[in-house]
């Protein structure tokens, strides 16, 4: 074969390819698809990145996957010009990132930590390895990481198909949501609708996905399959969250001593799942214990009208409406603590 005939079945090769993914991007645009942004090591490090800016330019989150459904960024950066810094991980104990910022000299900011009571208080290895797996990887990626990173920014920011959570090899043959069998177990997998991602990691679910009550209950199904695989499960020593409280205490007391600020925060969940966090996890022992102990503020949805009665979707996440609203009220109520009224002052108007 010449040189000529190769260039030629090249170049047909390059159109038949394009032609594919365009045509899967133009179909995938159509079912009104959005992009979506895979909320993995990269992204989350060049968020983590941003938490060494000054004090009064970044408000840094952390927490699990309510505080990135709960706080729409949109709406905070219509009310104020201080950047919201989203560290949170989905189904994670945040605990592991309250260390590392503890840990890092350079910061000396304001930082909020969401408490889902049964992953803040958790050691389960599986709770802790993606937060770890995270600041590993933002400590130790290279130049060459980064560059990278930016490079597929700017293809992922224009094309669906790159959404790998859903669309890879891998996110399609999940999607079979084959049946565990002897000796391999298969996870349950969550409606692509539930958890879209934009690159400030802000998670979302979709209208479609709460007008869909089918959608809705598969959810409650596998918050229902989690706190099965706890059952029968030997309680937790007292001694163990004893030493959780000890650790998160010191951990904040060496933010504040740098000068930063903490305000913990407990974030909405509504139904039978609320009912179930409460009796698992009584207030009186964890929540106020917690404030006690840190010596710091918290926010507890439930103690505020505007914001205590909100119906989640699958018990346990906000939908974007609501987001809006409690975004609006918890930025009033943030912005009173102490150390936080500079959000009213880089107010936007």
């Amino acid at each position: 074969m010449n040189e000529k005939t190769l260039f030629k079945s090249a170049l047909v090769t390059l159109f038949i390819v394009v032609s594919v993914v365009l045509g899967y991007e133009l179909y995938f645009r159509s079912q009104g698809v959005k992009v979506d942004y895979d909320d993995g090591t990269s992204l989350w490090s060049d968020k983590r990145a941003k938490t060494n800016q000054p004090a009064e330019n970044a408000v840094v989150f952390i927490g699990s996957s309510r505080i990135k459904y709960d706080l729409d960024i949109s709406t905070w950066n219509a009310l104020t010009k201080v950047e919201a810094v989203q560290l949170a991980i989905e189904g994670s104990c945040p605990r592991p990132a309250l260390e590392d910022l503890a840990n890092d000299p350079n910061f000396k900011g304001k930082l909020v930590i969401d408490v889902t009571e049964g992953l803040f208080f958790s050691n389960a290895p599986p709770n802790l390895e993606l937060p770890l797996k995270n600041i590993k990887y933002f400590h130790d990626r290279t130049p060459a990481q980064i560059v990278g990173f930016e490079l597929n920014k700017v293809l992922e920011s224009q094309l669906v198909i790159l959404d790998k959570n859903n669309y890879s090899l891998n996110a399609q043959l999940d999607a079979l949501e084959l049946k565990s069998r002897p000796g391999v177990f298969m996870m349950p997998i969550f409606p692509m609708n539930f958890g879209r991602t934009t690159f400030d990691r802000q998670a979302y679910m979709t209208d479609s996905f709460v007008a869909d009550a089918k959608e809705c209950k598969k959810v409650i199904d596998i918050w229902g399959f989690f706190a099965s695989l706890s059952k029968g499960a030997p309680p937790t020593p007292q001694a163990a969250y004893d030493a959780i409280f000890k650790s998160v205490a010191e951990q904040v007391n060496k933010i504040k001593a740098r000068g930063g600020e903490v305000v913990f925060v407990r974030t909405p969940s509504s139904g039978p799942y609320f009912q179930g966090e409460s009796m698992a996890f009584p207030r009186d022992k964890f929540w106020d214990r917690l404030l006690k102990e840190t010596n710091s503020p918290g926010i507890h949805f439930k103690d505020y009208p505007a914001i205590a009665n909100f119906d989640c979707p699958e018990l346990s996440h906000l939908k974007k409406s609501d987001a809006v609203i409690f975004t609006k009220h918890f930025f009033e109520l943030l912005s009173q603590q102490k150390g936080f009224a500079f959000l009213k002052n880089k107010s936007t108007n």
